[in-house]
């Protein structure tokens, strides 16, 4: 019984990591067995940048599980060789090769498609993401400074908190290597996405593979902004409802990391989640169409630098950023709450970054 269910939740993985994403961000079922990855699929390599952390080592057994990857490069400043030991194991495509010095970080890079960052500290109980900063800034500077040196035109997918400066940081740092790709750069908000959808599918009664709930405007706190008029398939939800829900996605961070009590954060979500969009990222290299993902990217749809918004993914990276359509007065009202401190978030990433 156990080795059936393993090998059903193991199928599934597979099917869900080759399947090609509609524009509602929902595949269907036809969709997903017409995507399935054959020997024809490019090779790809992906590296992943704190591999052995709480977040990268479930994140690294998702993309050997992947079967768009070919090569797996995992780099962390101790403890790799472990994990890419453990993970290699797994009979899939991926060849896992471990890192584990920054003498050995460019070679960790060299060749890569995409690569995911997920290195810096997790948020402990009392901790702001502003405490996040003060850790995380140099360690993301640091590794966008290598990026940009061994592979300058790879997608890279950050998800080292907080997101909304550290993305800048990565912009900055790109725009002082001559090697700056607004197409290229993602800031990992899909959590966010996968929270308001199960939160929604709870109270809608919905099911929560077939719900869809686009999130915009950053990844912290108030700048998270669902779309609850927007969900598919509709409900009737009362106003009272709306705000409970948004109130709990905005919180969904710190629901984890005070249910765990103290002994780590959301880690297992967010390496699902960042396995998602990473394999949408692949899908949209390889030339699967319609891929459309939540993100954090370099946007015009409001007047701030940066902004997470509904994304059609391509062989460059961004294709499309697509518009905030129709939003609900209390939609609106947040909109405009949210843009003073994501401002704010932005500009300290960018000062960070031209000053050290």
């Amino acid at each position: 019984m156990r080795t059936s269910l393993v090998r059903s939740a193991g199928e599934a993985l597979r099917r869900r990591a080759s399947s090609s994403a509609t524009p509602s961000l929902a595949p269907s079922a036809h969709t997903l067995r017409r995507s399935y990855g054959s020997e024809s699929t490019p090779e790809r390599k992906v590296a992943v940048l704190g591999a052995a952390g709480g977040i990268g080592q479930p994140l690294s057994l998702l993309m050997k599980l992947n079967p768009l990857v070919s090569r797996l490069s995992l780099y962390d400043i101790a403890g790799t060789p472990g994990v890419a030991a453990d993970v290699s194991h797994i009979n899939t495509r991926a060849e896992v090769t471990g890192y584990a010095s920054e003498e050995q970080l460019g070679l960790a890079l060299e060749g890569s498609d995409v690569v995911i960052i997920p290195a810096g500290v997790p948020r402990k109980p009392g901790m702001t993401r502003d405490d996040l900063f003060n850790i995380n800034a140099g360690i993301v500077k640091s590794l966008c400074t290598a990026i940009a040196k061994f592979c300058p035109h790879a997608i890279v997918n950050m998800i080292s908190n907080p997101v909304n400066s550290t993305v800048p940081i990565a912009a900055e740092v790109f725009k002082k290597a001559g090697t700056y790709d607004e197409k290229k750069l993602f800031g990992v908000t899909t959590l966010d996405v996968l929270r308001a959808k199960t939160f929604y599918a709870g109270k809608a009664g919905s099911i929560p593979a077939a719900t869809n709930v686009p999130v915009v405007g950053g990844h912290a706190g108030i700048t998270i902004l669902p779309l609850f008029s927007q969900a598919t398939p509709a409900s009737n939800l009362s106003t009272e409802d709306i705000k409970a829900l948004t109130k709990r996605t905005q919180d969904g961070g710190t629901e984890v990391v005070e249910a765990k009590a103290g002994k780590g954060s959301a880690t297992l979500s967010m390496a699902y989640a960042g396995a998602i969009f990473a394999d949408a990222c692949l899908k949209g290299l390889n030339g699967v169409p319609d891929i459309v993902e939540c993100s954090f990217v370099q946007s015009s749809v409001t007047e701030l630098p940066f902004f997470a918004s509904k994304v059609r993914l391509g062989k460059n990276g961004v294709e499309e950023v697509l518009g905030l359509g129709p939003l609900s007065g209390y939609e609106k009202e947040g909109l405009e709450n949210l843009k003073p401190e994501l401002r704010a978030s932005i500009e300290k990433g960018i000062k960070f970054a031209r000053e050290n």
